[in-house]
């Protein structure tokens, strides 16, 4: 195995750059919704409360995910106060620690330039870096699960005390079952399996795996939290932990149930420009598999494979499938559902341009470069339609957006589309010529980095300001003035995030159960209703009294006593200051 040291000025590279793409306005942009509102808050009420065992959601046991993003949350929250910036910092944390990781790793095996390549695909995606800038679990979870292989990986193939690698197959297992639940397990236990059945390396496990100690591992780290929840909280807890760990793989929740394909346009956009050079890489590694196996003898010591160039590919190609059948059998299907895949693919990515690199008559390289230019084209003209298909669908977005027909792209979108289009020109000139091939990835990276710099910079603001901090705006001024005792409902937005800027718990009624609003409005005390204007007519009688507040680009806030205390100045975790009054 060629071990290979990693390069001081590539890692500072890497750090800068993860770091400005992760963190870069991380805390700009209100809370979305539903899962940042509703792990932000869960977050928030474990650190408020100091009950590091029970997750909570506006006060109700919250089971829908385990307990590790919420003491990353909680710790964050004491070092940095309470808001959008401490509840998103532990993904971005997380997803640099990733490109880190996956640097080192390949680096380690094929040397500091395959690493490089490696690192930047893993990075320069859209997929990963989505996930390491939102409040939810998922860039904890692929860093756990990637942590988890990589162990699997130098515990089998490193001589002599590298076997001691295999502690962070479990360690990491361990780590992403605290994280998402038996998902954790699933993705390492899924890839050993095909990569040890495949390669006939089953006795090599048994003999460095350390499967008995390994598991015993597994179970004291992860074991203690299932255990204490089962205790404290019996069929309450179990009841519902099924119903989102079974339950969903086994029926659609929430209305996720897209059908058996949905993960080929994701893996493809999420993962471009790289995802290119998936089909070409993939029947690569398929094909020396071929080859192979026919002279595998079954009695050779896997020392035979130690300097093999192709087991790798292999091993990231095993992990693509695998992971990418499991989630595709499941009934409930997320976009970022399969990032776990997403380490492989830039594995594997990676080894295939290097080789192509290498040899530029490698089998199916220049098709994953007019491949990269076809899917970037139909990204451009997508990017070019996006401001009038807003417009013509923004009627349908009124009941999350009230103001969404009055809303404009602004020239963000066309920005996109012309930085794809000169990119795929450039591509397509340099991808093409043999001598300039190696400039045709740092013109693929940079587009994407410059397209989603562009949408941090000028569409996030903009969308945040009208869709998406108004009624946080208004929570949070809310919970200024509402005592404990106090009653705030939620009428007709069922946004979780609104109890993470009122700083409180919530009453949330859905427009249609007007009887839950008469019986809530009798409430003695103060009382105040946060709802979108567009519904303020359907309130019942007993609402009468109430007087608007203040109001925010198509909500408003209703009290039966007038506001004692407004909002002045950003403070931290909080939403810009609401203007009284304001349309």
């Amino acid at each position: 195995m060629d071990r290979t040291s990693p390069q001081p000025i590539q890692l500072l590279l890497l750090l800068l750059l993860s770091s400005l793409l992760f963190f870069t306005g991380l805390g700009s942009m209100g809370l979305t919704d539903r899962d940042e509102g509703r792990n932000a808050e869960a977050g928030r009420e474990m650190f408020a409360s100091g009950d590091l065992v029970t997750p909570t959601f506006n006060g109700e046991l919250r089971v829908a995910k385990p307990v590790f993003v919420y003491w990353l949350m909680t710790m964050s929250y004491h070092v940095f106060g309470v808001s959008e910036f401490a509840a998103r910092a532990p993904s971005a944390l997380f997803g640099v620690g990733l490109i880190v990781m996956h640097y080192l790793f390949l680096t380690r095996l094929r040397g500091p330039t395959v690493g490089l390549y490696g690192a930047l695909m893993l990075l320069l995606n859209i997929e990963i870096l989505a996930l390491g800038r939102m409040a939810i679990t998922d860039s904890v979870l692929i860093f756990s699960t990637t942590l988890s292989l990589y162990g699997f990986w130098l515990g089998l193939h490193e001589p002599g005390r590298g076997r001691h690698w295999i502690w962070a197959f479990y360690a990491g297992m361990a780590m992403a079952t605290l994280t998402k639940g038996p998902v954790g397990f699933a993705v390492p236990l899924i890839t050993g399996l095909l990569y040890l059945t495949a390669t006939r390396q089953w006795p090599v496990f048994w003999q460095r795996g350390a499967p008995i100690t390994g598991t015993l591992l597994f179970l004291l780290l992860a074991g203690p939290w299932y255990a204490a929840m089962l205790l404290l909280h019996g069929d309450a807890y179990s009841s519902q932990a099924k119903v989102h760990t079974v339950g969903r793989f086994l029926a659609p929740m929430e209305g996720h149930g897209v059908g058996w394909w949905f993960y080929v346009p994701v893996l493809l956009l999420g993962f471009y420009p790289w995802s290119a050079l998936l089909p070409a890489g993939l029947y690569r590694a398929y094909q020396s598999w071929r080859e192979w196996r026919p002279m595998r003898n079954c009695a050779l010591e896997s020392e035979t494979l130690l300097g093999s160039g192709e087991e790798l590919e292999w091993f990231a190609g095993l992990w693509i499938v695998g992971v990418f059948i499991f989630f595709s059998l499941s009934s409930t299907r997320l976009p970022h559902y399969i990032g776990p895949l997403f380490p492989a693919c830039a594995l594997l990515a990676a080894l295939f341009w290097a080789q192509g690199l290498k040899d530029p008559f490698t089998r199916g390289l220049r098709g994953s470069i007019h491949l990269m230019m076809g899917i970037g084209y139909l990204l451009a003209i997508g990017f070019a339609s996006a401001p009038s298909l807003f417009i013509k669908f923004s009627g349908k977005m009124v009941k999350e957006f009230p103001l969404a027909a009055q809303f404009d792209l602004g020239i963000g979108p066309y920005v996109g589309a012309t930085i794809i289009v000169v990119a795929m020109g450039l591509i397509g000139y340099l991808g093409l010529n043999d001598n300039k091939r190696g400039i045709a990835f740092g013109v693929a990276g940079g587009a994407l980095a410059s397209v989603f710099l562009v949408a941090i910079l000028v569409v996030v603001p903009e969308l945040n300001r009208y869709a998406i901090a108004p009624p946080q705006e208004l929570a949070y001024a809310a919970g200024l003035n509402l005592n404990p005792t106090d009653q705030l409902i939620a009428f007709g937005s069922t946004r979780p995030s609104i109890a993470f800027y009122a700083r409180r718990t919530v009453t949330f009624i859905p427009a249609n159960e007007i009887d839950r609003l008469r019986t809530a409005l009798r409430k003695e005390g103060r009382t105040m209703i946060l709802l979108p204007e567009y519904v303020q007519d359907a309130l019942p009688e007993e609402a009468a009294g109430f007087q608007p507040i203040l109001k925010r680009y198509g909500y408003v806030l209703l009290g039966n006593q007038p506001m004692i205390t407004l909002p002045q100045g950003d403070h931290a975790g909080t939403p810009p200051t609401p203007k009284t009054v304001e349309h």
